[in-house]
């Protein structure tokens, strides 16, 4: 099975679990642009929570972190459920699937700037830069399928597309914030010969942070490859 089948086959199952909240969502009036508006709300709670913790707690204090990937997770409920809205609720629209996009970069941006005020607040300068590196490959990530799309050409492939990202962001933030329930703040590791640790608490959230800013501009470059060799097919057909 490769990667889009497996991916094809886990949203099924994941659809056939929401599917019964999708269906009360209809029954109560919930429109697919409502849902993706409410998704953005939680976002920006998310950045809320950040900021927050930013200002009001001390550097290693990480309980504002793992609520905040709690929340991220459920705002990313909301970004799966407005599309099934859609469909199940035979309300699909041109403007919708914009709408959606649209909103869904303006979440992503949001989020991305608490996590960096959280992260510049309490000194982490270096990981920082590694999460505003990871919001520039998630953008880009997402312009390449658009750009290529409207170009027709289709560039869906690649690590880290918004469900990973989503999710590998909220179940690293909620390890963080549980880990720093167990053993504290301060936990470091040292390996002897260097001066400083390699590992802390904070490291937990940070460096899967640091692991998609890699992948995202990794897949960024190889969707554009991609779409250059498809459109030079194209061009050698049209010949």
């Amino acid at each position: 099975m490769n990667k889009q089948a497996l991916r094809n086959s886990l949203q099924q199952g994941i659809y056939t679990v929401i599917n019964p909240f999708v269906r009360l969502l209809i029954k109560i009036g919930f429109t697919p642009n409502a849902v993706t508006t409410t998704g953005l709300i939680l976002n920006i709670g998310v950045a809320a929570v950040f900021i927050w913790g930013g200002e009001t707690s001390n550097r290693g204090e990480l309980e504002y972190v793992g609520w905040a990937g709690a929340l991220v997770l459920f705002a990313g409920v909301f970004d799966m459920l407005d599309g099934q809205v859609a469909r199940l609720g035979n309300m699909k629209s041109t403007f919708g699937a914009m709408y959606d996009s649209v909103l869904d970069r303006y979440s992503e941006m949001i989020m991305f700037m608490g996590i960096c005020y959280y992260l510049i607040a309490h000194h982490y300068l270096l990981s920082s830069l590694f999460a505003f590196i990871a919001l520039i490959g998630s953008m880009m990530v997402s312009y390449t399928r658009a750009r290529g799309e409207g170009l027709g050409v289709e560039c869906k492939g690649g690590l880290m597309q918004r469900p990973e990202r989503v999710v590998l962001i909220g179940v690293s933030a909620i390890a963080c914030g549980v880990t720093y329930s167990f053993v504290g703040h301060d936990y470091k590791v040292y390996v002897p010969g260097i001066p400083f640790h390699i590992f802390e608490t904070m490291s937990v959230f940070t460096l899967p942070l640091t692991l998609m800013a890699v992948l995202t501009n990794i897949t960024a470059v190889n969707r554009l490859m991609d779409a250059k060799r498809a459109m030079q097919q194209k061009e050698m057909v049209t010949l």
